[in-house]
């Protein structure tokens, strides 16, 4: 059964975001194409997940790099 605290969000294309942790409020950057789980340096909480293309989310996206 899929964990409903991740999505996938749509039309991101590759590049870095910046995501926000829902626990604690550190933001980091990311890359959208991930091979491994992004945790928060932070809490340690899991931000992000592989799935093999587009990165599940469970962190609120909160701008891109340019």
């Amino acid at each position: 059964m899929a964990d409903s605290r991740f999505s996938k969000p749509k039309s991101i294309g590759n590049k870095f975001i910046n995501i926000k942790c829902k626990d604690c409020g550190n933001e980091q950057t990311t890359y959208t194409k991930i091979s491994s789980t992004v945790v928060c340096n932070i809490c340690g909480a899991t931000l992000a997940r592989p799935t093999g293309g587009t990165l599940d989310l469970a962190a609120e996206i909160t701008g891109d790099k340019q």
